[in-house]
């Protein structure tokens, strides 16, 4: 937890019932008539339906009881993230000043501009939460990978065609990964075989190949995502 002790986090929950929920990019906006709690999940945070007799696992870091039969628990392996409590709305825009849109309802018009204003490669553009709200690597490799276009690619460099096929598929594979609660790996996605022991694009059959970018992997399908000439990485940017 963040700048709040268990005691006051106790004070301000107990007695009082979540309401309807907000999420923004990667945080939940929990609710409750009172202070807000602000989660974030990190890689490995999740939120479990839990019953109050069953054990506590190691990485349970909060739990809320939701009446005598149910339990709500936070469970986060890494604590990269975690808890917030935010006592004004002041305090709610305090925390997420640094965040852009939200990547699932950011109109075509804001997220054109906002490749068009930015000169790092477009997958860093994709997944920089001061640009865009949510899309993290899984997700904006997915996302390039449908719309057939290189990550390394500088992002104020994408056409206007490109950009408006970027913004309708990154909206429609939000929408389905959110559905999923993680991006899912299924056989018609590329996450549904970057892990495999021989890796090979569902489209084309192509063997996917990986980089290093920005200190993140990069999988992608070398013939799928050709990179333009002079592309930074061009020749190394798919290199097994």
């Amino acid at each position: 937890m963040h700048g709040v002790s268990v005691r006051r986090l106790r004070t301000a929950r107990e007695g009082r019932r979540f309401t309807e929920p907000e999420r923004h990019g990667k945080w939940l906006l929990a609710h409750t008539g009172g202070p807000t709690l602000l989660l974030h999940f990190g890689m490995t945070g999740r939120l479990l339906c839990a019953d109050p007799e069953d054990a506590v696992e190691p990485h349970d870091r909060v739990l809320f009881s939701l009446g005598a039969r149910h339990q709500l628990r936070y469970r986060d392996q890494r604590k990269l993230r975690g808890l917030w409590l935010a006592e004004t709305d002041a305090e709610i825009v305090g925390l997420l000043a640094d965040q852009g849109p939200d990547a699932m309802t950011v109109g075509r018009e804001e997220f054109e501009t906002a490749l068009r204003t930015h000169r790092g490669s477009l997958k860093t553009t994709l997944t920089d939460q001061s640009v865009l709200a949510g899309p993290g690597n899984l997700l904006a490799d997915e996302i390039l990978w449908r719309t057939r276009l290189h990550p390394g690619i500088r992002a104020s460099d994408v056409t206007a065609s490109d950009r408006r096929r970027l913004h309708t598929e990154m909206r429609r594979t939000l929408r389905s990964s959110v559905r999923a609660g993680l991006v899912p790996p299924r056989p018609s996605w590329l996450t549904g075989h970057r892990d495999d022991p021989d890796p090979s694009c569902p489209r084309c059959g192509t063997p996917l190949r990986r980089t290093c970018m920005s200190g993140r992997t990069a999988v992608g399908c070398p013939h799928c995502q050709r990179a333009p000439r002079g592309t930074p990485g061009r020749r190394d940017a798919v290199t097994p």
